[in-house]
């Protein structure tokens, strides 16, 4: 009997030591990125009766069967998924943003009204220098807007298409490292604190490769992980075991992004490379409407300047050059050459008639007015799609939130770990006492 009480005492006391251990683990580690809180589960020692007799039970004791990651794959599936979407959106608009202040800093708009304004007082006396000078300046301004634009709107494609291709990088290298965690996993013992650790190493590699783009896990019973790629079907293969495929990004001659896995096309749904994908094509669409309206500028001011005859009563020449917003410019400086005049009018003729007619060109073209709508397509853009983040950006914390409350460490929880386990040990260490009492007794019985 004495020496039955030693050992389930001794167990008890293992265990108690082992549950302080695990405790004073996530106390350690509670503000331990990617750390899961861990647990001990317990399970009785039972053998059979003294008489080798199938009915009798003899107590042994207790033992630890475990250690538990409080980890739900079901939740962290959810984060992983949610936050790959809530990174995209963030991307889009964080990257739409900077096209919009580049179109609006620029000033295109209200140089092309200046520009038209200018037009319209050169009416007052078509034959007057300085108003001359002030249509040639305003034209100037206007050209100079357009070409900032261009060069802002080129600087904020190189800026997504450098994080785009870092976003690259840091997929290749999570994968490799997901791979060799995969190898090492495959030679770590069950419910050791090495496969522990790797598992929280492994979550944690896919929290962030999650952020890059949308993935899909399969996990295998020795805790390694299959990771697919993107929305393509059939699903393409990141990492397998200890293997991965090559990710790699081709940029078109519009500045847009494509990407491909292993050498097959990849189209992604989630993540910043998706969202940055989203801004390059919405930036593509923006510089071929801000080109298209350049294109028309030029023509139609220079078709009515070739219809006119200028202040020195030659044939009306070009006034603007180029045909896309970066290459837009003054084709002259002289004020002299804006042909006011109807064709074969005499010198300094004060015939405003072909002034009407570009005035009246320029406002069936409507510059300011696609101007205006081109500024409203990139605020709309910015406006729906920042409703859309803030509203996937909620889903994502209640995930992160519902998960943190099941895997993060609760310090008043283990706490109360702490004085259980602690007053646990003791109290096995007392029956470890009364046994060894009643031992000693039994010795001095004579």
């Amino acid at each position: 009997m004495a020496s039955d009480l030693l050992s389930i005492g001794l167990s008890g006391a293992k265990a108690a030591r082992i549950g302080l251990d695990v405790t004073a683990q996530n106390i350690s580690n509670a503000a331990t990125d990617g750390y899961v809180r861990r647990t001990i589960g317990l399970t009785e020692v039972a053998s059979t009766g003294y008489n080798q007799s199938v009915r009798d039970v003899s107590l042994s004791g207790v033992r630890v069967e475990k250690v538990v990651r409080n980890a739900d794959a079901f939740r962290q599936s959810e984060v992983r998924r949610t936050g790959s979407d809530s990174a995209r959106a963030d991307t889009e608009v964080r990257g739409l943003g900077y096209i919009e202040s580049a179109l609006e800093q620029s000033g295109v708009y209200p140089a092309i009204t200046g520009f038209e304004s200018a037009l319209h007082k050169l009416k007052e006396d078509p034959v007057d220098t300085s108003l001359r000078a002030s249509v040639i300046e305003a034209a100037r301004t206007m050209t100079a807007t357009f070409q900032i634009a261009s060069k802002e709107m080129d600087a904020v494609g190189k800026g997504l298409q450098f994080e785009a291709s870092s976003g690259v990088t840091q997929i290749n290298r999570i994968a490799g490292e997901l791979a060799r965690t995969n190898l090492r996993l495959a030679r770590a013992a069950d419910a050791s604190s090495d496969q522990t650790a790797l598992l929280d190493q492994r979550d944690k590699l896919l929290a962030d490769l999650s952020q890059y783009g949308d993935i899909g896990t399969t996990l295998a019973q020795d805790g390694s992980v299959t990771v697919t790629l993107g929305s393509t079907a059939p699903a393409t293969t990141l990492v397998n075991g200890g293997s991965t495929a090559t990710l790699a990004m081709t940029t078109a001659a519009d500045g847009t992004v494509d990407y491909t896995l292993g050498g097959n096309a990849l189209a992604l749904s989630g993540g910043s490379l998706a969202g940055q994908q989203l801004a390059l094509g919405k930036l593509a669409q923006l510089q071929d409407d801000l080109d298209g309206l350049a294109g028309t500028i030029v023509t139609t001011v220079n078709t009515a300047q070739g219809g006119g005859t200028d202040r020195d009563g030659a044939a009306g020449t070009a006034l603007l050059s180029g045909n896309t917003a970066a290459t837009i410019a003054l084709a002259t400086s002289d004020p002299a050459k804006i042909a006011t005049a109807p064709s074969g009018a005499p010198k300094n003729s004060r015939d405003a008639g072909n002034l009407e007619a570009l005035r009246s060109a320029l406002s069936t073209a409507d510059p300011a007015g696609k101007m205006d709508a081109i500024l409203f397509d990139i605020s709309a853009s910015v406006s729906g799609r920042t409703v859309t983040r803030d509203a996937l950006a909620t889903i994502s914390d209640a995930a992160r939130t519902a998960l943190a409350a099941q895997t993060g460490v609760n310090l008043d929880a283990e706490g109360v770990n702490l004085v259980r386990y602690q007053q646990a040990f003791q109290a096995s260490g007392r029956v470890m006492q009364v046994a060894a009492s009643i031992f000693d007794s039994l010795l001095q019985i004579r």
